[in-house]
């Protein structure tokens, strides 16, 4: 009898260990599963190291930038202002590496200094994509593309709008409102006005200083042209729209009235400058295209699934006069 309790007994006992094997196997293929299910199924992360919000301009492009999530819900974005500082934009950098983004997206301060951080993101296997503003760096393979303006082509359609509305051969005196020193834009758009008015032998830039591409710096410099050299200023060529405006401020307390006794082009293309132009305060702006999330966007998806992206990948843009300004403003989402 004991021996028969016993049998029963050790059959009973296998059969539950049985049974809680199976049910363990079976709770962890389904825990397999479901974290194979959720993997799929995560959100795709970009990191985006942005300048500051030194502009208009600027604040269209984040804007637009943080429109990524809505643009596509498979999408998360992670976000740093680098409040103007290289130092904040490497920190963040740093942080999206640790945080095992899917992208990182910079909008470079200035253009050198980012070799180091550029290979740690290189070394985590996170491709890069450089915005709006392009790095110099010593080996191309540490981003995977640039996307943006072309700086250079917005100085020389500046410089030959100024040559269509004034010829080849009058003699202008010329002040010029500078982006931050060492920036893409500022770099590009000064070689593209100056390699323009090459074969113009009259037209001389007397002044020339940074304003930060801040509207209050754009003024504050202005102020100091007009007290050197105010009689002489025949045209004011600033590298952004905020800029402009700021000098337009000045050039009125000065006793001058802009876009008249001096002409005004800038780059950019914001609202604020169209009103101006409308106003008569200014006559010419070179579009650069802040609303740069959907590219982002559609460049980051062709990364991550394993396409060959174009090196350089250039926004479209167009430039206006005072004319097209009435027109044109009312379509402007910047």
């Amino acid at each position: 009898m004991k021996l028969k309790k016993m049998i029963a007994l050790v059959a009973s006992t296998v059969l539950c260990v049985g049974m809680l094997a199976g049910c363990g196997g079976s709770a962890s293929k389904g825990d397999a599963a479901q974290t194979s299910a959720k993997s799929s199924s995560a959100k795709k992360v970009i990191g985006f190291a942005q300048v500051g919000a030194e502009s208009g301009w600027r604040t269209a492009e984040t804007d637009s930038i943080k429109s990524i999530p809505t643009l596509d819900s498979n999408f998360d974005l992670k976000f740093s202002d680098g409040q103007q500082k290289q130092e904040n934009q490497i920190k963040a950098i740093r942080s999206f590496i640790a945080q095992k983004v899917d992208i990182i997206a910079l909008d470079p301060v200035v253009e050198t200094g980012w070799d180091t951080v550029l290979k740690e993101a290189k070394d985590a296997k996170i491709p890069v994509v450089i915005v709006d503003r392009k790095v110099t760096v010593s080996d191309d393979s540490l981003y995977k593309c640039f996307l943006g303006s072309d700086m250079v082509a917005e100085g020389k359609k500046a410089a030959q709008i100024i040559i269509d509305q004034y010829g080849k051969d009058a003699k202008l005196n010329i002040a010029e409102l500078q982006g931050t020193v060492g920036s893409t834009a500022m770099v590009g758009r000064q070689q593209g006005f100056n390699d323009t008015i090459k074969d113009c032998p009259n037209y001389k830039i007397i002044k020339s200083q940074t304003g930060d591409f801040t509207r209050a710096k754009g003024k504050e410099v202005m102020e100091a042209f007009l007290k050197s050299d105010g009689d002489k200023i025949n045209v004011l060529w600033s590298h952004n729209d905020d800029m402009a405006m700021g000098a337009i401020q000045a050039i009125e307390e000065y006793g001058k009235k802009p876009g008249k006794d001096i002409y005004i082009i800038s780059v950019d293309g914001i609202k604020d400058i169209f009103q101006a132009m409308v106003d008569g305060k200014a006559n010419a702006t070179v579009e650069c295209n802040p609303l740069l999330g959907p590219q982002l966007l559609e460049v980051s998806k062709n990364i991550l699934d394993g396409k060959n992206v174009e090196k350089t990948i250039n926004s479209k843009e167009s430039q206006f006069l005072q004319k097209d300004a009435a027109a044109e403003l009312p379509n402007r989402k910047y």
